[in-house]
Parts: C-alpha cells; structure tokens; sequence
C-alpha cells in the first residue's frame, strides 16, 4: 500500500501526502482465461461477467461527481492499528478533465488537471504545485501521477477497468456472494482474491457501477484495510470552471520534482 514515504522530495511529500493516503490500487480487469495457478473453478463466470459490465459502465461515462466516504487502517511500528476517515470527491470529464478534493480532519488536498496543466494545492498550507504539457488522458494520467511524481489517486482503479492498461491474469479468485442494498439501491455483492490483496465490490444492478469496496493488503502481515462507499452523480453537468486553477494572492508555489531526479539528487547528497 502507498505510503507518504514514496513522496521522495520533502516540499512535494508535504503537499502531496494527502494524495497517497488511502490509495491502495487493484489493477485488475476481468480475466478472459483462468489466470496462472487459479484453477477455472475459483473463477465464477457471474463474478468475471459483473466486472466486465462494471468496466463497460464505468467506460461509458462522459462526465460525472462522485463522492466517496473512505476509512483507511494506517498501520503503527508497533503494529497497532489507526482507522483514519476521508471524504474524497471527484469532478470528471472525459477523457482528460479532473478535480479530485481529499478531506479530512487533518488535511485538505486538491487536484486539478485541465487536460495539459497538472496543480495539486493544499488550501490550509497555501502551498501549490504545478507542471505543464502533461497532455494526457485520464488513465494515462494515473500512471504519470504515479510513476513520475510518486502521486497514487485514490480510486485510481475507476479510470483503469475496462481497459488494456489492467492486466487480465491477477484475479486468483472470483465469488459472487449474494444481492443486497445501498442507499436503498438494489446491488449484487462480489469478492476477488489477487496475489496482494484480496477485496470485494458492491456493484449497482441498475448502473453497473460500484457502490462500495473493501480492500485487504495481504502484501503486509498486519493486512490493513481500505474501506469506501460510493455516492455517484451522472446527471449534473460538471461545469467548465471545475478544471481551472487560480492560484489565491497568499498561496506560495514549489516545485514538483520527478521522482527519478529527486532519487538522483539523493543519491548525490550521499
């Protein structure tokens, strides 16, 4: 699971933090044959079926808001366990809109992309970050984040199901558990079972698109926890504005540095 030490440069761990807590990526996509070592009965064609409609579903959308109330298990040297609470909200536009909002009691963290400027900005610090020509789609976008600022979105996974870019052969597991509700919506829950972790997904039998996850890191013995329920809006426009940032008089702008040529300066100092 990404912590805040992936955030090598000290300035863009201070504002980016809030972005890598809670992130704890899936990269799965349904499996179009058994994956290696998982024989085909562990793989339950309803399960495999359902994610194939929730990949589609969640393909289709061309704008939307979605609001996640998430609990993320931060794990202590002695082991114990902290439950930290967040309100995540995203503003979407497809292909290459976004701002994404982490809230919570102790840190407020935004980030915009306008399809070429990249700013992440944390309101109560009054610091902002920002970098030019990223010229990226929205999935293209999760893994530049990633592996070239140390920036792990939360619910990544949303913009990678359903594509190439999530490989088919990590799903050990597949099992469709049973109906229920949320939010007085009809859903069909589901678990899977990968190498790392293990989760499950409630997913909207009218939309196809998930309403809430639980995710266990099994990568760690302490095996912590990621929780989020799903509050989705598809009908209301997003406007224009969303993905325009104006930096406040009082706000002070650092760099962004590159997680290579931060490693490299390091690497230097030493």
């Amino acid at each position: 699971m990404p912590t805040a030490a992936s955030c090598i440069a000290r300035t863009a761990c201070l504002l980016l933090g809030g972005l890598v807590a809670g992130a704890m990526p899936l990269y799965a996509a349904p499996p179009t044959a058994p994956a290696a070592g998982a024989a085909a009965s562990d793989l339950d064609p309803q399960a495999l079926a359902a994610l194939d409609r929730m990949g589609a579903a969640l393909r289709a959308l061309k704008q939307f808001t979605l609001t996640s109330e998430g609990s993320t298990e931060l794990v202590l040297d002695n082991d114990q366990k902290i439950e930290l609470d967040g309100l995540v909200t995203y503003k979407v536009q497809a292909p290459d809109k976004l701002f994404l909002e982490l809230n919570s009691d102790r840190q407020l963290r935004q980030l915009i992309y306008d399809g070429n400027a990249l700013t992440v900005y944390s309101p109560r610090l009054k610091y902002y970050a920002q970098v030019d020509g990223v010229g990226a789609t929205l999935g293209e976008l999760v893994d530049r984040a990633s592996t070239r600022y140390g920036i792990e979105l939360p619910l990544a996974d949303m913009f990678l199901w359903g594509t190439d870019k999530a490989p088919k052969s990590n799903i050990r597991n597949a099992l469709h558990i049973g109906g229920g509700t949320i939010d007085g919506e009809a859903v069909e829950q589901y678990a899977f079972k990968q190498d790392a972790v293990d989760w499950q997904v409630w997913i909207s039998k009218e939309t196809s698109l998930p309403k809430k996850l639980v995710i266990n890191a099994l990568d760690d013995p302490t095996q912590p926890q990621y929780r989020a329920r799903l509050h989705w809006d598809t009908r209301t426009p997003v406007p224009a504005s969303a993905f325009q940032f104006t930096p406040p008089a009082d706000a002070a702008r650092i760099k962004l540095v590159p997680v290579a040529v931060a490693a490299s300066d390091a690497g230097q100092e030493n």
